[in-house]
């Protein structure tokens, strides 16, 4: 499984972006898939996931702002972000897993400015 991601950009606080994440080979094989994101100096930390049976989650401090969607027509995984915050800030990853191995895509910087 390949994924790429895309969206990320600089935004003022208050703003919105929406990031995509296009998966391609395996993708039959797909549980759930999901966004991550590492702030400069942190640990990188889940933001949200889609199973493929089941409800979307996210972590507490995005709820209400953040949704994942995901299009299993494009094969393409979607985290539409509103209102957006500086602590926000970070490199955006999206991941996957088959059930035997967890995938990630390259990052995609999103920057809050406040």
């Amino acid at each position: 499984v390949q994924l790429q991601a895309s969206g990320g950009g600089l935004v003022q606080a208050g703003g919105s972006l929406r990031l995509s994440c296009a998966a391609s080979g395996s993708i039959s094989s797909i549980n759930t898939m999901s966004w991550f994101r590492q702030a400069p100096g942190k640990q990188r930390e889940w933001v949200a996931s889609f199973p493929r049976v089941g409800s979307t989650k996210y972590r507490d401090s995005v709820k209400g702002r953040f949704t994942i969607s995901r299009d299993n027509a494009k094969n393409t995984l979607y985290l539409q972000m509103n209102s957006l915050k500086f602590e926000d800030t970070g490199l955006y990853y999206c991941a996957c897993n088959d059930g035997s191995r967890d995938y990630w895509g390259q990052g995609t910087q999103v920057t809050v400015s406040s």
